[in-house]
């Protein structure tokens, strides 16, 4: 199949496979609809999430209330080898931000490097009247390399509190991927599951396992030879598991569930291709529900070779 629409899907993120804590844990680990390419491709991309932690009981606002921005700028890319099999790689530069009203803090520097492997176990095109039936499915493994920079005083700050605020994880990390895209003419589903086995770092510290389920139906519209256009929508669904710190004890106001709804569109135009999507929470409970993620969005642009 020359064209696949493809939803890559890390958990953890931000966690995503760019950045593991970012997003209250759970949070994310969204990338969107693949780019349309044939042997490779590589681009940039934009993302933010924040998150409020220390909330009162009902999820109230009070003094200790703090809110951290996480602003994630990323190489990334992939390439084709032969018709079965595709490595993709991501590089993210991480911009950290935690204001209350006792503290401003600041840092940035390099996030956790990760790199997938997909095998097609699926390839199929049928003719369904007019138009053509397309489906696909993939098989991944990953591997997050710990290369950001990992603060283990900040874990320190409240026993029983998120440790986000965070450039890296400090472990290095396992995931395995399930994708699957089914087509009708230029209508399509696409579906997308994840599990992320994180160890324990050098600190003493284990981050929670995350698993993420991904919908979403896209229509594609064409004007001309070269230009195309896809909006799309659907349901982004994350879980994650407590924290682990020393002498293993579990971190308590750790892990929890989050469903975002998404929307966004693709666009392509010959070998160039951007997009935009933005998610928001509908339902969560992070945290023992002292944390809140909040709205996310992310934009990119990238080229075809």
């Amino acid at each position: 199949m020359k064209k696949i629409y493809s939803l890559l899907i890390v958990l953890a993120s931000v966690p995503s496979l760019a950045c593991d804590i970012c997003g209250s844990g759970a949070g994310g680990s969204y990338l969107g609809l693949l780019p349309q390419f044939r042997k490779r491709f590589f681009g940039l991309r934009y993302q933010q999430n924040s998150l409020q932690h220390h909330l009162g009981a009902g999820g109230t606002v009070n003094y200790l209330t703090t809110t951290e921005t996480y602003r994630i700028t990323e190489l990334w890319g992939a390439t084709n080898i032969g018709s079965r099999f595709r490595i993709t790689a991501f590089v993210p530069f991480n911009f950290i931000q935690r204001k209350n009203q006792q503290e401003h803090l600041a840092d940035q520097g390099l996030g956790d490097i990760t790199v997938i492997g997909y095998y097609q176990l699926l390839n199929r095109n049928t003719n369904d009247g007019n138009n053509k039936l397309v489906q696909s499915l993939w098989i991944g493994a990953g591997i997050k390399l710990p290369s950001g920079e990992y603060n283990p005083e900040d874990k320190n700050i409240q026993q029983s509190s998120q440790n986000t605020f965070q450039l890296g994880t400090g472990s290095t990390d396992f995931s395995a991927h399930l994708m699957y895209d089914i087509r009708l003419g230029q209508t399509g589903l696409n579906m997308n599951a994840g599990y992320k086995m994180n160890t324990r770092n050098k600190y003493d510290y284990q981050y929670g396992n995350k698993f993420t389920l991904n919908t979403l139906a896209y229509h594609r519209f064409t004007i001309g030879d070269k230009i195309s256009i896809t909006p799309n929508a659907g349901a982004l669904y994350e879980m994650a598991g407590k924290d682990w710190k020393v002498k293993d004890v579990q971190v308590w106001e750790t892990g929890g569930y989050s469903l975002m709804g998404t929307l966004g569109t693709e666009f392509s135009w010959g070998r160039i291709s951007a997009g935009i999507n933005f998610q928001t929470p509908l339902a969560q409970r992070l945290g023992e529900g002292k944390v809140k993620g909040k709205d996310r969005g992310m934009i990119h642009l990238g080229i075809a070779i």
